[in-house]
């Protein structure tokens, strides 16, 4: 084993070495390069957490350790051998005292190792690709000794830096500056921010990334054999995207028989960070529990390439990338619903401080009137001065029974914002 060992970390030494200049800088906060305690960086597969992770290590002044887990050579690694890695760590670098480890969720019991080493005074920073690194079970073993971060694919930012795009202030202000960010922005709806797929366009890649995440990360990992079965829920779940469900409606028209077992799958997908389930807003959890629940996707390129009608639908894709925005911003989303629908509210503590609709015009009467009426029935419920409207291109200020509404494209909010 120790030879064996040695090897990968070899190879993964020098595969490591030129990653971090590389790519595009991702947004790396202080708390997390000074905290003391354990660093958990979770996300959906190939979004970037092993980039960010090398960043890090670059931007780290003292000698560390590091070592991927995702190796197929590494089968049958356990919790036990965790002791024999160390020993390797030592014998070809010395002692060091940071600890940096990739999708170390693969190793069953991992983090009674990791508590040890936070124990004796080591920093430790590891990443996962399945939010159930952050379960009942974990907290068990590390309560009040970590800090969990969620890394998602590219921003729209992230998108113009990897294309070289210079933004500047004034950009916001030119028309031709304006068209050109409008047509990048389309791109990205399009194709979402997934690195490596921005970098090839390969239908391929995507294809073996939601294999990866069903077959590995769903069936496997949690003992579900009957592979149509889930394809079926997942293609409904991408093809009627930022709709309604509930669980019972979903057993119906895929054909489970148990809308336990619909939600038992909905929890297992979910935690692989590839949808998310967004609640009715109630003060009460058991309402929220109680009534139908909205799927978006962690990428509309993933959209795209399991769905049907949202493929062609701009709106869904659009309402989706707004979604998933306001989840990288760390909001905790709701959407309201009474006489009329907001898609999404902002809860920050027991209140609600935010309301946004997303349209993709408003220069029809119909659409303009939905828009802004559930928008106001969201403000005057939770006692809003201000809401948002994100829209593809249109812009302008509203001021309605004397709260202020704020029509702005998408792409500028996201921007802007930033």
């Amino acid at each position: 084993m120790k030879e064996l060992l040695k090897q990968i970390i070899f190879e993964q030494q020098e595969y490591c070495k030129n990653i971090a200049q590389d790519t595009v800088p991702r947004d790396i906060e202080e708390e997390w390069l000074t905290t003391t305690e354990i660093l958990i960086i979770t996300g959906i597969r190939r979004c970037g957490k092993s980039v960010l992770l090398q960043q890090m290590r670059s931007k780290l002044p003292e000698q560390n350790f590091f070592f991927n887990f995702d190796d197929e050579r590494l089968v049958n690694f356990t919790v036990s051998d965790f002791q024999t890695l160390q020993e390797c760590f030592f014998e070809l670098f010395g002692e060091q005292h940071t600890y940096y480890f990739d999708e170390i969720q693969n190793v069953k019991g991992w983090e009674t190792f990791v508590r040890r080493l936070y124990n004796e005074g080591n920093k430790v920073i590891v990443t996962g690709s399945n939010a159930r690194m952050l379960s009942r079970e974990l907290g068990t073993h590390l309560t009040g000794r970590y800090i969990a971060v969620e890394i998602f694919p590219f921003s729209f930012l992230e998108y113009l830096q990897l294309a070289k795009v210079q933004l500047e202030a004034k950009d916001f202000y030119l028309t031709s500056k304006r068209a050109i960010l409008l047509g990048h922005f389309k791109e990205y709806l399009e194709k979402g921010g997934f690195p490596k797929y921005l970098q090839s366009s390969s239908t391929r890649y995507l294809s073996s990334l939601y294999d990866s995440i069903i077959f590995r990360d769903v069936m496997a990992r949690n003992g579900l054999t009957n592979d149509k079965e889930m394809q079926e829920l997942i293609f409904y779940l991408a093809s009627n995207a930022t709709k309604r469900i509930t669980y019972t409606s979903l057993g119906k028209i895929v054909g489970i028989r148990h809308s336990e077992t619909v939600k038992n799958y909905l929890e297992y997908i979910g935690q692989t960070y590839m949808i998310f389930q967004l609640m009715k807003y109630s003060p009460s959890v058991k309402v929220q529990m109680l009534n139908p629940k909205k799927i978006y996707f962690i990428d509309n390129a993933i959209v795209s390439r399991i769905g049907f009608n949202a493929t062609d639908n701009m709106g869904v894709k659009l309402e989706n990338i707004v979604f998933i925005e306001l989840k990288r911003r760390g909001y905790d989303v709701f959407y309201h619903a009474d006489k009329k629908e907001c898609d999404f509210v902002v809860r920050e503590g027991m209140r609600i401080m935010k309301a946004y609709q997303v349209t993709i015009v408003m220069n029809d009467e119909k659409t303009r009137k939905r828009e802004i009426e559930g928008l106001m029935e969201a403000m005057n419920a939770y006692g809003l001065a201000e809401g948002y409207i994100l829209t593809m291109e249109e812009k302008e200020e509203l001021e309605i029974d004397g709260k202020q509404v704020h029509v702005l494209p998408t792409w500028e909010w996201m921007l802007r914002e930033k």
